[in-house]
């Protein structure tokens, strides 16, 4: 699923990205690889998605966040 479509309070891994060399480079200099562990802090219908990533929060515009394939991440009980 699009990161865009994501709900606050979620943990995902970055699956992928679409979009040509200019999109991919333009989340590569964010910091956004893939197989890497993302958290949406916060949404809201209209603005930006604000995502916490390795201990930092950015605001990402949604056409932005629309390129990036993410899914859920499962949370492991280590009982």
């Amino acid at each position: 699923m699009p990161l865009s479509m994501a709900s606050a309070g979620t943990k995902l891994e970055i699956m992928g990205f679409r979009g040509g060399f200019g999109m991919r480079r333009r989340l590569a200099d964010l910091g956004m690889n893939v197989g890497m562990e993302i958290s949406v802090v916060s949404t809201h219908r209209q603005g930006p998605l604000v995502v916490l990533m390795k201990g930092s929060r950015f605001a990402i515009g949604r056409g932005i966040a629309h390129h990036v394939f993410v899914k859920r991440k499962l949370a492991i009980n280590k009982e």
